[in-house]
C-alpha cells in the first residue's frame, strides 16, 4: 500500500539479538535473530564483548531487509529493548573499555553492602535491594579491582543503550531500564545525584533520561542507507526487557501482569504509582510508560528447573509434562525447593540451594518432576503475596513462555493464584509477545505520537486456565509445607 509506515524493534537479549518488523496496524510481519555468546573468565562471573552486540544488530536488520526489502524501506521507527543490568563502560573517545559485566554476573557482592552502607535510604530512593545483578555494584567493583579502567570511564551505557549510541551517535536511556542501574531516584524518574556519587560518579556519566514512548535519536542516514530505508527514521527510548514484554502483551495499566515460565520465572504487574516492597525482595520499577510503574517477582530457576532434573534422569523436560499431566490426581507427595541458583523473590539470597523433601521408594522422574512444577507455581504465589504487601492486586493475568504450553502447570499456577491465566493466541512472528513486539510498539508511538496506552493493547486469548476448586484446600495445605522448608534448611545449613 502508498504510504504505509512500518516499524522495527530491537531486543538485545543475553543469547541472541531478535529484530520484528512490524506494521502501522500492529502486525508482525518478520523477524530475525542472531546469536550471542556469554563468556565466563572466573566462577560466577558472566560478559559479553559490546562489539557483538552491535554486531548481532546489524546482522538481524540485514536479514529482515534481504527477506522483507520493500517492508524495510518503509520503516519510519525502531524501539529497542535489551537485558537490563549490564554495565558497559566507554572512555572519552567512546571507546569500550572492557567487556561488559552481565545482569547474571555474581562477583560484587561485597559492593552491595558497601553502597546499603554508604547510603542508607538506597532502598526508599530505587525501590530495591542492592543486589550484584544492577549496574552500580559492578562499576564499584571496577573502581576497586581495575582502577585503571575505571579512571578513563567517561560514559556508562546499559546494553541496549550502546547499540541505540551505535545506531544515532545519542545517549539516552529510558527510565525502565534506568531502574535498573541502582542510580535512578525510581518515585521521581530521575537520576539519584546521592547514589552516583556513592560510586564516584554524576549525572555527565549518565546518558540523558526519556520514557519509552519518547523519542530518543534518529537512525543515522549510512545506516538507514544501508537497510534500504527511504525516509528520517526515529529512535524510541524504548524498555528493558520485562517492561517492554509488558508493552508487547498490553500490561499498561494497574493490575494488568504476566507470568513468564521461561528459563527463569517473572511475575510482572502494572502499577499506577511507585510500590515498593523492599523486604520481600521485590523489584519496584518504572515502566517504559510514562506516568507508570511496575513490579515483578523474580524466580531464577523455573523452568530451568525442571531442565535440570530431566537431564540429570536422562528425560526431556516436555515428555516428563506430559507424563505428569497423564498421570495428575492431586499434590505430590515430594517437596522441591526450586533454588538452583539461589532466589530473589522473597529470599535474596544468592546462596539458597535447592532441596527435595519426602523422598521415597515410590519416588521416580515423574513424581520428581511433578514436585518441581508445583514448586515453581509455589514460588510464584510467594511473589503475588510480597506484591499485596506492597498494597498491589492483579487484575488481569497473561502467561507466557515455554512452561505454558503446559495445561497441568498453568492449573497448578492458577489454583495457586486464585485467579484465571489467560494464554495469548500465538501468531508466527510476534507469538512471545516479548521485548522485541513491544520494542517495536514503543518505536510506533515515538514515530507517530500515538498513545501507547492505545496501541499496547492485549492479544487475542486462545484460551483461559481456570482455577480447580477441588485441588484449593490441598495446594493449600502443601504451600504451607512448602513455606516452612526455607527456614529450616537455611538454619541447618548456617
Amino acid at each position: 500500500m502508498a504510504g504505509a509506515q512500518n516499524y522495527i524493534g530491537i531486543d538485545v537479549g543475553t543469547s541472541g539479538v531478535k529484530a520484528l518488523l512490524m506494521d502501522g496496524a500492529g502486525v508482525a510481519l518478520a523477524d530475525a535473530t542472531a546469536p550471542l555468546a556469554i563468556s565466563r573468565p572466573r566462577p560466577g562471573w558472566s560478559e559479553q564483548d559490546p562489539a557483538d552486540w552491535w554486531t548481532a544488530t546489524r546482522s538481524a536488520l540485514d536479514g529482515l531487509s534481504r527477506s522483507r526489502p520493500a517492508e524495510t524501506a518503509a520503516v519510519v521507527g525502531i524501539g529497542l529493548s535489551g537485558q537490563m543490568h549490564g554495565a558497559t563502560l566507554l572512555d572519552a573517545d567512546n571507546n569500550v573499555l572492557r567487556p561488559a559485566i552481565l545482569w547474571n554476573d555474581g562477583r560484587s557482592g561485597a559492593q552491595c553492602a558497601q553502597i546499603e552502607q554508604a547510603c542508607p535510604a538506597s532502598r526508599a530512593i530505587t525501590g530495591n535491594i542492592a543486589m550484584p545483578g544492577f549496574t552500580a555494584p559492578k562499576v564499584l567493583w571496577v573502581k576497586e579491582h581495575e582502577r585503571e579502567i575505571y579512571d578513563r570511564i567517561a560514559r556508562v551505557l546499559l546494553p541496549k543503550d550502546y547499540v541505540r549510541f551505535l545506531l544515532t551517535g545519542e545517549y539516552f536511556c529510558d527510565m525502565s531500564d534506568a531502574s535498573g542501574t541502582l542510580w535512578l531516584d525510581v518515585g521521581r524518574r530521575a537520576w539519584s545525584n546521592e547514589l552516583l556519587a556513592v560510586t564516584g560518579l554524576n549525572q555527565t556519566h549518565m546518558p540523558a533520561l526519556v520514557e519509552g514512548e519518547e523519542p530518543a535519536g534518529t537512525l543515522k542516514r549510512e545506516l538507514a542507507s544501508r537497510w534500504g530505508m527511504t525516509g528520517p527514521v526515529v529512535v524510541a527510548g524504548g524498555g528493558g526487557d520485562n517492561a517492554a514484554s509488558g508493552c508487547g502483551i498490553g500490561a499498561v495499566r494497574a493490575g494488568q501482569g504476566f507470568v513468564s515460565l521461561g528459563t527463569s520465572g517473572v511475575l510482572f504487574v502494572c502499577n499506577d504509582r511507585f510500590r515498593p516492597n523492599t523486604q520481600d525482595a521485590v523489584h519496584a520499577l518504572c515502566h517504559a510508560i510514562s506516568g507508570t510503574w511496575h513490579q515483578s517477582g523474580v524466580i531464577l530457576s523455573a523452568t530451568d528447573s525442571l531442565n535440570w532434573l530431566a537431564g540429570l534422569t536422562g528425560n526431556d523436560a516436555a515428555s516428563l509434562a506430559g507424563r505428569v499431566e497423564a498421570g495428575f490426581t492431586g499434590p505430590a507427595n515430594e517437596i522441591f525447593l526450586p533454588y538452583l541458583s539461589g532466589e530473589r523473590t522473597p529470599h535474596a539470597n544468592a546462596a539458597a540451594r535447592g532441596s527435595f523433601v519426602g523422598l521415597s521408594h515410590l519416588s521416580d522422574p515423574v513424581t520428581l518432576a511433578q514436585a518441581v512444577m508445583e514448586a515453581i507455581a509455589f514460588a510464584f504465589r510467594d511473589c503475588q503475596q510480597v506484591f499485596a504487601k506492597a498494597g498491589t492486586e492483579i487484575s488481569r493475568l497473561f502467561a507466557v513462555g515455554g512452561g505454558s504450553n503446559s495445561d497441568l502447570w498453568l492449573k497448578m499456577l492458577a489454583t495457586n493464584l486464585d485467579m484465571e491465566i489467560h494464554v495469548p493466541q500465538v501468531s508466527k512472528f510476534g507469538g512471545d509477545f516479548g521485548g522485541a513486539f513491544g520494542a517495536a510498539r514503543l518505536g510506533l508511538c515515538a514515530a507517530t505520537g500515538a498513545d501507547p496506552l492505545v496501541v499496547c493493547t492485549a492479544p487475542e486469548i486462545r484460551k483461559t486456565i481456570a482455577p480447580d476448586p477441588a485441588l484449593k484446600n490441598a495446594y493449600g495445605d502443601q504451600y504451607a509445607r512448602y513455606r516452612a522448608l526455607y527456614p529450616a534448611i537455611e538454619k541447618a545449613r548456617a
